[in-house]
């Protein structure tokens, strides 16, 4: 046990907040700064929040239009100029109506969409928003292939029309339940905002065109200054929210400073926040975020100061590997490895006894608590025990597919022994990378923790060893992360795996029972009894190996800001990240509390 605590900490005191590298279809417009025409005016601190967070670690600096750079850019502070049709709360289960009023399919065989827009949303240059530009954002997802729900545009929906100024009706080719939800609405990091029409169209190629800060959004905040050292956004007064009763009020905050930490130790980070030079910044490891609120009372988590410190986000972690690759093609070496995994020491070392470690591969938020709780899927689980913590099995697994332990006590076949390189990111498995290396290691593997540059880049190429990653799908149903595994997406060994689907699996059994609930609402019983039997094939087949629910602990600063959302002030039901998706209600609900 000591050793897997002295692992744990080995590499949190030195770890930086290092972005990990992304993929873009396309080449990112050449950046260029935003200088503002005459100096900024001075706002006071009450006025101004500071967040820690990166400027152009996925964006081009002066791009501001969504559709140059598909991915996540709204991370960088895009989010407060560009709203959707509507959000999702998901800690209160409910949609957050926006650019829309409704949003509804008009039977149950989900083949139509009719989507009803507020009257009183407006861009920035003061024109109205209407059907003409929700229609011209859809079209755009079907015409260009490096918009980054083009796929599902181009495969599922059949027409888009503008039936008046307000109405917009989306004819599906076939049933499509789960498009409102996973395409239309706006949550973590997923759904699409709505972009101008009049602007967009009169570009020479909407896909290239920076924006910059003359792009007319219908989002809060201006774009005033961007460099690499920071990027900052003002309040327009005439934000059309206030006055269609979206807001209680126009928002306290009248400027927001992204401060660019990239590559910053994040001790560094941390004593920034302690010193209340930042209101918030990027999630913490647990140990970090512990001494943070230890020197400043005035700093809470999501859970205040008791663990976990965070909230439940959506991108649960396994091990993932190359199941085309040897000897991880062998799904007893897989489960051998699954084996090795001891959950309940995790949960003790990493998050002082809280339920962290999981066998899922999507996060237990209400909907998709009920199914995992559901007797079918109960059944699965008892069936395959793919929390078992077990190295005797293990071992007989291992000797039942030819590797025997050498005199190190490393699995060994052919004369080599078995390769558990752990590619991770320091900056965020930090913490729990080298425990389940030392776990592993303890179960006879090869294993050690890679937190080069090339981390990422291996596992889409599928080297060898493991990959600590995401699940970024699930969080209404199971189907999304369950549909990561689909054969369709399986890429040839000496291919790049698109999309993070690291795994590379293929099985026509569980490809048939994906598309046999594919059009099926999450509530059809028909629905629930197949996506059991596909997470019973998930454990059986061990796809990859569930470790961790993925935790987003975040300082929040009440020095010059109050009412950040949490545990028990849940707000509109939307996660805590100022850089997700619903980030905007996050900085719009905060309040001064009263030091200047």
């Amino acid at each position: 046990m000591m050793n897997l605590k002295l692992a744990a900490a080995a590499l949190v005191a030195v770890a930086t907040f290092a972005a990990p590298a992304v993929g873009y279809a396309q080449d990112a417009v050449a950046a260029t700064d935003i200088v503002p025409a005459s100096p900024l005016a001075e706002l006071p601190r009450n006025q101004t929040v500071q967040l820690g967070w990166g400027v152009a670690g996925g964006s081009s600096i002066g791009t501001t239009n969504p559709w140059v750079l598909p991915g996540y850019t709204h991370q960088e502070g895009n989010n407060l100029m560009w709203e959707p049709l509507m959000y999702f709360g998901i800690y209160k289960n409910e949609y957050i109506p926006w650019l829309a009023d409704s949003m509804e399919y008009t039977d149950d065989t989900f083949t139509t969409l009719e989507i009803k827009l507020n009257k009183d949303a407006k861009w920035s240059d003061g024109t109205p928003v209407t059907s003409a530009d929700v229609k011209y954002t859809f079209d755009g997802q079907i015409k260009y292939e490096t918009l980054p729900y083009h796929v599902q545009f181009a495969d599922q929906v059949d027409s888009v029309t503008a039936k008046d100024d307000l109405t917009v009706e989306v004819k599906f080719k076939a049933p499509a339940p789960r498009f409102k939800f996973e395409v239309l609405t706006e949550k973590f990091d997923t759904g699409i905002p709505i972009v101008p029409s009049a602007y967009l169209s009169a570009q020479a190629d909407p896909t290239k065109a920076p924006g910059r800060d003359e792009i007319p959004h219908s989002g809060p905040f201006n774009i005033v200054a961007w460099n690499v050292n920071q990027k900052i956004f003002d309040l327009r007064t005439d934000w059309w929210a206030v006055t269609a009763g979206r807001v209680a009020a126009a928002p306290a905050v009248k400027r927001v400073v992204i401060v660019n930490i990239l590559n910053q130790p994040i001790d560094t980070v941390a004593q920034r926040l302690v010193n209340n030079e930042f209101d918030s910044a990027v999630d913490m490891r647990a140990q970090i975020i512990q001494n943070i609120l230890q020197q400043n009372p005035e700093i809470q988590s999501w859970t205040g100061s008791e663990s976990p410190y965070g909230y439940l986000d959506w991108w649960p972690n396994s091990l993932w590997m190359n199941d085309q690759l040897e000897p991880y093609s062998d799904p007893n070496v897989r489960k051998a490895v699954s084996l090795a995994i001891n959950r309940d020491a995790i949960n003790e070392l990493l998050y002082e006894g809280a339920k962290v470690a999981t066998i899922y591969p999507f996060p237990l938020y209400p909907n998709l608590q009920a199914f995992a709780d559901s007797p079918a899927v109960k059944a699965e689980e008892a069936k395959y025990e793919p929390g078992k913590f077990d190295l005797d099995e293990s071992a007989k697994l291992m000797e039942g597919a030819g590797w025997t332990k050498n005199g190190d006590g490393l699995w060994e076949k052919d004369g080599h022994t078995f390769d558990a390189t752990i590619q991770a990111f320091e900056s965020i498995h930090g913490d729990i990378a080298p425990v389940l290396a030392e776990m592993l290691r303890q179960a006879g593997f090869d294993s050690n923790v890679n937190f080069g540059t090339d981390a990422y880049q291996n596992m889409v190429d599928g080297k060898a060893g493991f990959y600590m990653f995401g699940h970024g799908a699930s969080l209404f149903d199971p189907f999304e992360a369950l549909n990561l595994f689909h054969g369709k997406y399986s890429q040839a060994i000496g291919t790049g795996a698109g999309n993070n689907r690291f795994s590379r699996y293929k099985n026509p059994e569980y490809d048939a029972l994906l598309d046999g609930i594919a059009s099926l609402s999450s509530d059809d019983p028909k629905f629930q009894e197949g996506a059991a039997k596909a997470l019973g094939i998930y454990w059986r087949d061990t796809i990859d190996v569930p470790i961790i629910q993925w935790l987003h602990r975040i300082a929040y600063n009440n020095h010059y800001w109050k009412n950040w959302p949490s545990s028990t002030n849940p707000a509109q039901g939307e996660n805590g990240a100022f850089w997700a998706h619903t980030g905007m209600l996050v900085i719009t609900g905060l309040q001064p509390s009263g030091a200047q």
